[in-house]
């Protein structure tokens, strides 16, 4: 099972940029397709992105699309998330997940097989 550990959480004002890194342990980064999730207080884990074990495939939740872009690097078994023009609802504890035998729910939290502790992530407006 990979280990994750995210960051690159933090405050920023709507309108500004984060990029979230998750660092996975292992050599069999590359075998996972991997995921972005939140969760707002009082709220379901929320899907935000999905990307391939190759990277050449990505898929985004609609309220994300066109401000957030996931991506990886198999070389440094890590997976980012690129979110731009940030809203006050973006707010959330924002966590990576590993996906495994890629089942076909990429939207789903009970596809996942393992996931980080999170990072906070704070739009102020």
């Amino acid at each position: 099972q990979v280990q994750l550990v995210e960051s690159g959480g933090g405050l920023v004002q709507a309108g500004g940029s984060l990029r979230l890194s998750c660092a996975a342990s292992g050599r069999t980064f590359s075998s996972y397709a991997m995921g972005w999730f939140r969760q707002a207080p009082g709220k379901e884990r929320e899907f935000v992105a999905h990307i391939s074990r190759s990277g050449g495939s990505t898929y985004y939740a609609d309220s994300v699309k066109g401000r957030f872009t996931i991506s990886r690097d198999n070389a440094k078994n890590t997976v980012y998330l690129k979110m731009n023009s940030l809203k006050p609802e973006d707010t959330a504890v924002y966590y990576c997940a590993a996906d495994k035998y890629v089942l076909g729910n990429v939207d789903r939290p009970h596809e996942y097989d393992s996931w980080g502790q999170g990072t906070q992530v704070t739009v102020s407006s």
